[in-house]
Formats: C-alpha cells, structure tokens, sequence
C-alpha cells in the first residue's frame, strides 16, 4: 500500500490531525534559528509524538502529563531567558504552548485555540525577520492555518484538502483589499516593525573593535548591508574608487587589536575629541538615497564626507570629531535616508596641535622589527626630515615592491601584528595591510588612525540600485598632513589596485552547485541574483520602508492639501464602513437568491423543533403534516393545513394560494408549546 493509499484510509479525524501538524511544522520552522536548542527538541518531539498517536489511533495522554510538561517548558524559558516576559521569552514560550496543545485536541474548542496560537507565532516571524522569503514562508502558512479552520467547520463526510484550498484561498481573497487598506491607512508613527530586538549584536561585519587577523572572515558574507540610489544622470554617480562609506574610526592599539574610542570621563579622552572636525566641502554635491540593512548598531552608512545630517524617519543623528554619523539608537530594522556627500573634502586641524600626539602612541613591547625600521628610514638622509606626504609614499613603495600579496586566507598572525606582515608573511586582509601601516606610520611620528567601514559597490542593472555587501568591509588610513588635514590613505591599493580602481574584491569559495552552474552559464547565476534581489529591494522600498511619510504623501496624492493622521484615520474608516455595507449588501442578495420556499419551510421545521419535534431535513411538507396530526393531534389541524398547502404551491398545477399568504399566515399559526 502506497503513503497516498495510507493516509486515504485513515479515519477523517486523524487525517485532518496530521495536515494540522504539517502546517505547525512549517510554522514554526522558520523560528529555528531565534529559538533555544531544547525548545526546538521538545517542540519537535511533541509534535511527532502527536503524529504518531493519530496515525496509530492511540489516546491522547492525560491531563496530567500535559500539565507536567507545561511545567517543564515554563520551567526552560525562566531558566533560559531568565523572565517570561519579552520577545524571545515570549516566542519561547508560545511555541512550547502550540505544541502542548495539540496533545488536548479532544473537541473543536481545542481546535479554536490551536488555531489562535497558530496564527500568533505565525505573526511572530515578523519579529525576527521581514524579509521577503519570510512574507512568502508565512502567506503559505496563513493558507494552511485557514484550510485546517476550514476542515474543523466541514465535520461530515471526507472533503478533499483541494476544496478546503479553495474555501480558504478565497476567503484571503476576498479579504485581502482590506488588508491592503489597512497597512495603507493605518496611522503609524514608526516603520512597520519598529520592535526592536534584543540581541544588539552587530549583524554587518563592522564592529567598534577591529582585531587583526578576523575581518578576512567578513569576505565570506555575501548578504547586503546597503543599497543606494544615486540622483541626477549617470555621469553624475562617483566612481567605484571613490565610495568610501566611513564607519568607526580606530585610534587606540594595543598590540593585537584596534578600538574606537568609547567615552571616558579622562582627559586623555577629552584631548583627543578636543581635536576640531573643521571639515571643509568643496567640488560637486552628491545626492543620493540609503536603505540600509539593520546592523543593530548606531552607525550610519554615508559617503565621505557627508557635512549635513541625512534626513531619518523618527531618529535623529550626530557627527562624531571624527566625521562618523550616528544615531540616537541602534538600527533594528530597514532604514531609509536621504544625504549629500562631497567627494572633495578637507577636515581636521591644519597646523599642528598638541592633541594630534595621541594618534602617534604605540604600546610598548610589541612590534620591534616595525619600529627599528622606522628608525632605519630616518636614518636615510631623504627621509631625515621628510614630511609626512613624502614618508607615505615611501611606505607605499615599499608595499608596491616589496612582494606584498592580498589574500583572503594570510594564516594565524602572533603577537607582533605588523612585524609579521612586514618581515615574514608578507601578505594579508585589507586589515592587516591598513594596521601594518599605520603601525610604521606612527612609529615614524607621524599622527595616523584606521578608518573602517565599506569601499565600492556594484550596480545592479535591474533596478539601477547600487548594492554593497558586507563582504565590502574595508579598512584604510588616514595620515595627517600640514595644511591638508587629514588624508585619506588606502594601503591596499598599493598592494592590489584592482581592489579600489576597478573593484575586483577577494571572492569566497563558491560551492559545488554555484560553481557547476557558473561553468555552464557565467553569468546565469549574476543575472538571477540581479533579479532576486531587485524584487527584494522593491519589498524593502514599498513595504517596510512604508512610513507615515509616504502615507501622508499618498493622502495628498489624493487631493488633501494638508493631510495629517487624522484625515488619514477618517479615510480608513469611511473604507471599512464602505465595506462592511457592501458586505451586508452581498448578504442580503446572497440570500434573495436562495429559494424562498425552502427557507420558509426550515423555519416551520425550526418551530416544530423547538415545540419538542425534530423532523429531518429531508422529510417533505406531507410527511411533516402526518408526523405534526400524530405527534400533537386535533389541536394541530391548521398547522398540517398549513404544511399541505405549502406543498400544493410548490408541486400543485396551479396552487390556490401565493407564497406571501402562508407567509403572513405563518406568523398566526397556533404552534404547539414544548
């Protein structure tokens, strides 16, 4: 016997049990990943345990092993998570009591309330995700959850799943408009799924730290941190050498590791941000839009350099000395700006200050060759006296003809960072190249610090956005020149100029699929990742980034000159109103069109029901009328006469009296009492 044949055999009820389960399943399968080990293990477990019971018609377990386990998964989320409280608690919690749940499905009341948490963690994936793959994932769960609620109202017979598919496929139909004006209408003060979360770790591959040696790791993350869209022609968009989107500024080292200065009460602290921004725009404007991936950090993602504040949506942002933009408060969903940038800037103190010593300290101990080599080049008479622009391009030299290589994989560094890089390895990530050199670069005296953040971008020829990825998390330099500032430095590109001229970054290794299908069509794979993510972005764009903003610019679209959340609740409510009276309307001609005669004869055998008679539906107005004489004798003489009539009129030639008089003679018939 075929899987097909087993489950056609199986009683109604255990089949309707195991499409409920699948549709949990796929549910809660997405949540996976949010979820804690045990809970997806018991919940798991549970769920298969219930499948069994229901293909082998076992019982279900008592109560008092559902309350025991209640316990347990209670039990788990306080010890986990530390309260019940709060979305990961919560989403914790609600899975372990939809799975605990199916174990009491006795009657249609445990039914409902599967159904209700059904569609709450459903709605929960949106918690963690609001990507497009998640809306689909969960419109094909909202179909399952609507076709097993649709079973549990059909209980006779076996109705095939294919019409249980179309009840519930119609039913989202028709209530899509109004799902459709809600998310349109609706007032909202924040974008759509402003919850933030709870875990602020960075998801980007930007940090305030850098330790050398772990950003060739974010070359393997191909997902994308920022998308743009630049105005006017073409011709007006910078080339790719000249996207530098400025992240964390590093200035402290202490052998191993880079750190943006965190705020400090000290007046170490206090001499450094005392250093003046002073930043000066000159040439062409730059105008463009971000969306900008959630990275669960306050940093904003704008070109060099950006003199004005991007315009955020209910967030307000702030320029660090160090010309880093930042938010009040982390990123945790999509974001959408607008900003102005100005490829030719200048910023920084032009003449020396006692504060720019800071960004010449090394920690003592660490990186003698480096530092005996500094002393090395000072010794050159060139050199003696060089400033800082000359002693540049002699470190640059260096790594143009010195046999340095870029790669993804330079092995494990030790102890001494950059003495490794300079005198043994000799090759590396952009990390270890920008830290090797600004390690030379400060032991030479002269003030020098890291900038990390994004370099270059791909433009997507479907959608005409730009897309950067994660995997172009770059690091530079910035040297400080007299009369210039501060300079910006790229020490990778005199290593590998293809990575900042013609941006040919490093590639991850594909695996065996994408490299069969990249051999027998090149650019197959670049055309579908194109397509799919210029439908990703267009959800971005339209869906979660569907802000009051764009509501109120929909309103006056309209023809409202000055719209305001108001206006916009009146014209969802006139909507609904719209609808709920068209709805009764279709009601209403929905129910002209069934027979009026059938309908006045349920409502006879309605009162016959109620007077203590209960006649099946399919017994005709004749056999009514002997049941009615033998049930309730002479004093129901004008109730069969009544029922016999009803029947002339419907069979009769030509029948004596009209439907409107046995309905008005209805309403006067002495019907028997209970």
């Amino acid at each position: 016997m075929t899987l097909r044949q087993t489950l056609a055999s199986l009683p109604r009820d255990a089949r309707d049990t195991l499409f409920l389960l699948f549709v949990i399943v796929w549910v809660i399968a997405p949540q996976v990943s949010n979820l804690p080990v045990w809970t997806s293990v018991l919940a798991g477990g549970l769920l298969l345990w219930r499948g069994w019971l229901a293909w082998a018609g076992r019982p279900l377990p008592g109560r008092w092993t559902v309350a025991v386990l209640l316990v347990v998964a209670v039990a788990g989320t306080l010890l986990t998570h530390r309260t019940i409280l709060g979305r990961d608690a919560g989403v914790t919690l609600i899975v372990m009591l939809l799975a605990l749940k199916t174990l009491e499905l006795r009657a249609r009341r445990d039914a409902m309330v599967v159904f209700f948490l059904g569609f709450f963690t459903m709605l929960s994936n949106f918690f963690f995700s609001q990507s497009l793959l998640t809306a689909a994932a969960m419109l094909v769960a909202l179909l399952g959850l609507l076709m097993a609620l649709v079973n549990a109202h059909m209980p006779v017979g076996r109705p095939p799943l294919a019409q249980a598919f179309r009840m519930a496929g119609t039913m989202a139909l028709l209530g899509a408009p109004i799902m459709v004006a809600l998310f349109m209408l609706f007032p909202r003060m924040a974008p759509l799924w402003g919850m933030p979360g709870e875990n602020l770790t960075g998801r980007s591959g930007l940090s305030g730290t850098m330790r050398v040696g772990e950003m060739a790791e974010i070359a393997l993350d191909e997902r994308v941190a920022i998308r743009l869209r630049f105005e006017g022609a073409p011709t007006d968009v910078p080339p790719q050498s000249a996207l530098y989107f400025r992240g964390p500024v590093m200035t402290s080292f202490d052998g191993r590791q880079w750190q943006a200065e965190p705020f400090r009460e000290d007046s170490a602290w206090a001499a450094r941000v005392a250093v003046p921004a002073s930043l000066q725009v000159s040439g062409p404007a730059v105008r463009y839009e971000v969306t900008l991936e959630p990275q669960r950090q306050p940093w904003l993602m704008v070109l060099e350099a950006t003199p004005d504040a991007p315009q955020l949506p209910n967030m307000q942002a702030y320029m660090t000395q160090d010309l880093q933009w930042m938010t009040t408060r982390p990123i945790t969903e999509v974001l959408r700006y607008q900003a102005v940038s100005y490829p030719q800037f200048r910023h920084g103190p032009q003449q020396a200050v006692q504060q720019l010593r800071v960004y010449t300290e090394l920690p003592t101990g660490f990186n003698p060759r480096t530092l005996a080599l500094a002393a090395q080049m000072r010794t050159d008479p060139a050199l003696a006296t060089a400033n800082a622009e000359t002693l540049v391009n002699a470190v640059l030299q260096r790594l143009r003809t010195g046999g340095y290589s870029y790669t993804l994989d330079p092995g494990v560094y030790g102890e001494h960072t950059a003495d490794e890089f300079w005198f043994d390895r000799k090759e590396g990530f952009c990390e270890h190249i920008a830290s090797a050199f600004v390690v030379l670069m400060r032991a030479l005296d002269v003030p020098t610090r890291i900038v990390t953040g994004y370099q270059g971008g791909e433009r997507n020829p479907v959608d005409g956005y730009w897309t950067v990825r994660n995997a172009d998390a770059h690091a530079w330099a910035e040297v400080w020149m007299e009369g210039r500032g501060w300079v910006r430095v790229d020490p990778t590109g005199a290593i590998a100029p293809n990575r900042v001229g013609a941006f040919q970054r490093l590639r991850a290794p594909q695996g065996a699929l994408a490299t069969a299908m990249g051999t027998l069509s090149p650019g197959m794979v670049q055309n579908l990742r194109a397509v799919w993510e210029a439908v990703n972005n267009s959800w971005n764009q339209w869906v979660l980034n569907y802000t009051q903003k764009r509501q109120l610019d929909l309103l006056k679209a309209l023809g409202f000159e000055s719209p305001s959340w108001q206006d916009l609740t009146t014209l969802l409510g006139t909507l609904v109103l719209a609808a709920a009276l068209g709805g009764m309307g279709w009601s209403a001609w929905e129910r002209s069109q069934h027979d009026p005669w059938l309908r006045l004869l349920a409502r006879a055998r309605q009162r016959l029901a109620r007077a203590g008679l209960a006649l099946p539906d399919n017994l005709p107005p004749r056999a009514m009328a002997q049941q009615v004489q033998a049930h309730f004798g002479a004093p129901a003489q004008r109730l069969s006469d009544w029922l016999l009539q009803l029947e002339q009129l419907r069979y009769a030639p030509s029948p004596a009296t009209e439907l409107a008089q046995l309905r008005s003679a209805f309403r006067s018939l002495p019907w028997p009492q209970p």
